[in-house]
C-alpha cells in the first residue's frame, strides 16, 4: 500500500537511532522514498542498527554501504516458471538418456553448466560465453548455419532460442525466416535414434517484435516433419498449474505465453 512523504517522515522519527528522519529522507530519491517498501526498509536499518549495539561489532555498517534490496519480503520463494521447469524436464531427459557428449546451442548457461557435472557438454551460441569448467567446452555457433556434419549429433538441445533468431535482438541479421532455417539446420545435424530437445513459446502464433516469436503446437509439429515427438510438456500461463504432459492442441491455442517443452527423435 503506497505512502505520502509526509507519512513517511512522520514514522521514520519515531525509529530509534541518531539519524534524524530530515537526513534519512534527503539519502533516497524522493521518487523512492513514496513507498511502503522503502519506509519499512528505513525502519529496519535503525533497528537493525540498534541490536547491533550490544554485539562485538563483527562488521562495519554505514548508510553509505546499504544496498536496499526491496520487495522481496513475499510469502513464497519467486521463481522463473519457463527457465525454472524447461531446463528442470531437459536435464532429466539427458541424465536418463545419458549420451556419451551432449550439444547445446544457445540454451541458458546454467543448464549447460549444471548438466556438464554428470555429462560432457559442449555449449555453442551465437555470442560465444568465456567459461571454464570440467566437462565444458564452449564455442560459437550461428544456428541456421551450423558448423557440423549431418547426422552427427546424438544428444542435442536448442530451448528457448529459436524464437529469437532472426528479429535482431542479439545482434543478429533481420530475417523473418530465420526461425525456420535454425528448425531446418537442428534437423540436418540430428544423428539415426538422437534426440533433440527443443522449447519455444507457445500459445496464438504471433511475433512480439523484437523480443520473441509464439508459435502453436501445429506449428513446431510442422517445423520438425522429418522427427517423430516423443513427449510434449507445456508450461501454462496458470501460475496455480503445473507442467502439464501432452496436452490436447487446443488447450496451447488458449495460452497467452506459455512454455512448450518438446522432445524430437530422429527414429
Amino acid at each position: 500500500m503506497g505512502m505520502d512523504v509526509k507519512t513517511i517522515k512522520k514514522s521514520i522519527k519515531k525509529l530509534p537511532g541518531v539519524m534524524t528522519a530530515k537526513r534519512l529522507i534527503k539519502s533516497i530519491p524522493m521518487s523512492l522514498a513514496v513507498t511502503r517498501d522503502k519506509a519499512l526498509f528505513l525502519r529496519d536499518f535503525e533497528r537493525f542498527k540498534a541490536l547491533s549495539r550490544g554485539s562485538d561489532n563483527r562488521f562495519c555498517m554505514s548508510w553509505s554501504n546499504c544496498r536496499p534490496c526491496l520487495g522481496e519480503a513475499t510469502a513464497d520463494a519467486g521463481f522463473d516458471r519457463h527457465y525454472l521447469y524447461h531446463t528442470s524436464w531437459a536435464a532429466r531427459i539427458v541424465a536418463d538418456i545419458k549420451p556419451e557428449v551432449h550439444i547445446d546451442i544457445s540454451s541458458q548457461l546454467q543448464f549447460s553448466t549444471l548438466v556438464s557435472a554428470f555429462v560432457p557438454v559442449k555449449f555453442y551460441d551465437y555470442r560465444p560465453a568465456d567459461i571454464k569448467l570440467d566437462n565444458l567446452t564452449t564455442g560459437a555457433a550461428d544456428v541456421t548455419a551450423l558448423q557440423f556434419e549431418n547426422k552427427s549429433i546424438n544428444s542435442l538441445s536448442c530451448m528457448h532460442v529459436v524464437e529469437h533468431i532472426g528479429l535482431g535482438r542479439y545482434g543478429d541479421p533481420l530475417d523473418p525466416d530465420g526461425d525456420l532455417k535454425a528448425c531446418v539446420e537442428l534437423q540436418r545435424v540430428l544423428n539415426d535414434g538422437g534426440s533433440l530437445l527443443f522449447v519455444v513459446p507457445v500459445g496464438k502464433p504471433q511475433v512480439v517484435f523484437n523480443a520473441h516469436r509464439i508459435y502453436s503446437y501445429e506449428q513446431v509439429i510442422s517445423m520438425f516433419a522429418e522427427l517423430e515427438l516423443v513427449e510434449f510438456v507445456m508450461i501454462p500461463d496458470d501460475v496455480n498449474t503445473y507442467p502439464l504432459l501432452n496436452p490436447r492442441p487446443e488447450i496451447v491455442m488458449e495460452q497467452e505465453f506459455g512454455c512448450g517443452c518438446f522432445w524430437f527423435q530422429r527414429k
